[in-house]
């Protein structure tokens, strides 16, 4: 071999060297190369805004919210990392709730999931372009003009529906088989609420007749009545309260537990909550179940489906919710007969 052509031990180590930091070099930079796509990536993630429109507070809205929340969570929607959730509660006062969906509106949600006949009603009027998800509770939504039918709604509203005013007679006879001596009920209710009023209006005379129970309807139309109508059940003594729903109603259910916890007054409620707060029993569609059910019309509808195209849906399950506490409390034992039947006890 020539001397021109001898490569040195030397140079030969060198050239070994540079060949390693290039090497070196090349890594180090598809890593760089690798982080910056990656946190492109994620900055370019989507993050989804809803609405949460609620006739209540935080509070009483407490659970139905969370239970949407961990349902979202299950189909891959995680709070605060692709899905960001604007709640605006109305605390009882429905005029309050043209000016909230404004607000979410501005916000640029993509859906709004409604809670209540005020809210739907709310913000149905308020757009016929952003997709709400009702919960409808104690509300025909066909004969309230919310969907074309239960099977195609049509426009932008669908979800679920409770039927709470066909149950009003089952209500009264369950409150009747624990109280035998029953005769006399006051009725709470909100009339701005349409589904409260059909089954005061239609549901309940018939099945208080047939139980021959006498009924007597107290309307709440402001927060100032509730004093008002307590004085007056106070002086004529009633043997047991049926609490409706409506926003007035629902804001204010401690207030409304408290009052027949002191005067040891059974009370029936179209609403699970109200139970676990302290009221006697309840018989209603098994709400938390209706409340994961939001979440799949939350989905089916950021996939692309319009929401005029997904049928509403009716509960299929339904419960009854027993205090066992409450009962103790006011001095009632509830019949064995009856206390088999309740699908939860609360001791």
């Amino acid at each position: 071999m020539r001397d021109g052509c001898r490569v040195s031990s030397d140079e030969w180590r060198e050239a070994k060297k540079n060949m390693k930091r290039k090497v070196t070099f090349l890594a180090l930079c598809a890593m760089l190369f690798a982080l910056c796509f990656s946190a492109e990536a994620q900055q370019s993630k989507k993050v989804t805004r809803i609405g949460f429109l609620s006739g209540t507070d935080a509070v009483t809205d407490s659970a139905r919210a969370q239970a949407i929340r961990l349902a979202l969570r299950e189909l891959g929607y995680i709070e605060g990392q692709n899905i960001i959730t604007e709640y605006r509660y109305a605390e009882g006062k429905p005029d309050r709730l043209p000016e909230l969906v404004t607000e979410l509106a501005r916000l640029k949600v993509e859906i709004i999931v409604a809670g209540g006949a005020a809210p739907i009603r709310a913000a149905k009027n308020a757009t016929t372009t952003i997709p709400i998800v009702m919960l409808g509770r104690g509300i025909d939504p066909v004969e309230a003009g919310h969907v074309e039918s239960l099977a195609r709604p049509g426009g932008n509203v669908t979800g679920i529906t409770l039927l709470a005013t066909e149950l009003g007679g089952k209500r009264l006879e369950l409150l009747k088989e624990a109280v035998p001596k029953l005769a006399r009920v006051a009725v709470l209710y909100d009339p701005a609420n349409p589904g409260p009023v059909l089954e005061v209006k239609d549901d309940l005379p018939a099945a208080a007749r047939a139980l021959r129970l006498t009924i007597r309807p107290w309307q709440v139309r402001g927060t100032d009545d509730f004093e008002k109508i307590f004085a007056a059940l106070n002086k004529q003594r009633p043997d047991g309260l049926y609490v409706l729903g409506g926003n007035r109603v629902n804001a204010n259910q401690r207030r409304i537990i408290g009052f027949a916890l002191k005067n040891r007054l059974p009370s029936m409620h179209g609403r699970s909550d109200f139970v676990d707060a302290g009221g006697l029993m309840s018989y209603a569609a098994d709400e938390a179940d209706s409340y994961r059910r939001v979440a799949y019309y939350v989905d089916k509808i950021l996939k692309g489906a319009k929401p005029g195209d997904l049928p509403v849906e009716q509960p299929t399950k339904f419960e009854l919710v027993i205090n066992l506490k409450t009962a103790k409390q006011i001095g009632l034992t509830i019949p064995p007969e009856v206390l088999y039947r309740a699908d939860r006890v609360i001791r």
